[in-house]
């Protein structure tokens, strides 16, 4: 299928193309998603704000301690970053799981996370990161922490008239290690469950663990009860499995062509145990 019309607009300036958010335009960043949206005519914007010329909104730079990431960087720039891979490994490791080449050399961090679609691998690795959010509009700058920032399926907590700029990360804690491990669905690349794990261990024992979970509800969240289990213990095997047990238990599991409800909650205690197996 063919777009309806829409009017074009391509900004040089952060300020004109907030206007023009603020005016009800749609963002458009690397267009792996909304484009086959438009396509299929699931989305009719009238306008769209192309953000690609804007400086500023692309690149990883380190900042008061800790990795500012501009929106429109694209996955394979985050893959191929030695300073992400130097201090955000999974970061790093979960760009190099999405999609295909061309996605990753188009898609970017930004688009991924604000179109928010539930398989997607990011969120996973930005509530394990436990990172913020930096949004803007018109009226200024706010921050959203990870774990506030999705909501509902393709729903996020980016109000009408802001526009997501930059994420920002601390570098992982001397001696921690992560992993990001993905039960893939062939066709799209897409996470039918996907589980990121960062751990840190201090004279034998595991001192903090965080984990993201993707693909296996409709919304991403954060394995607390995992995360509570496995510290204190000596990160064994027998540890790890006593920890994923009952992962997702309290979750209200999607169900569809790909993977019933249950399987998926099955495979997030499987592909956890995997994460934290690979780390520990």
């Amino acid at each position: 299928m063919i777009a309806t019309d829409f009017a074009y607009s391509a900004p040089a300036t952060l300020a004109d193309a907030l206007q023009l958010i603020a005016d009800g335009a749609k963002p458009l960043a690397g267009g792996m998603s909304l484009v086959p949206m438009m396509k299929l005519r699931l989305a009719q914007p009238e306008r769209l704000v192309d953000l690609r010329r804007i400086p500023g909104l692309k690149g990883v730079r380190e900042e008061d301690g800790r990795l500012r990431i501009g929106a429109l960087t694209t996955h394979y720039e985050m893959a191929s970053s030695a300073l992400v891979r130097l201090k955000c490994p999974l970061l790093s490791e979960t760009a190099g799981h999405i999609g295909d080449v061309q996605v990753r050399n188009m898609g970017t961090i930004g688009g991924s996370l604000a179109h928010a679609d539930p398989a997607a691998d990011w969120p996973a690795a930005i509530l394990a990161s436990e990172a913020t959010l930096v949004v803007e509009s018109v009226g200024g700058r706010r921050e959203i922490t990870a774990s506030d920032f999705f909501l509902d399926p393709f729903a996020t907590a980016i109000e009408p008239g802001e526009l997501l700029v930059e994420i920002v990360v601390s570098p992982d804690a001397e001696g921690a290690r992560s992993a990001y491990r993905k039960m893939v669905q062939p066709a799209s690349g897409f996470a039918i469950v996907g589980v990121a794990a960062r751990v840190e261990k201090t004279g034998g024992g595991v001192t903090k663990c965080r984990i993201g979970v993707t693909g296996v509800a409709g919304v991403p969240f954060r394995a607390l009860g995992v995360e509570q289990r496995l510290v204190g213990t000596a990160g064994s095997k027998a540890d790890v499995a006593a920890a994923v047990k009952g992962l997702a238990a309290d979750v209200e599991a999607n169900s569809d062509i790909h993977a019933s409800a249950l399987y998926r909650k099955a495979m997030a205690e499987v592909y956890a145990a995997r994460a934290l197996e690979s780390i520990l």
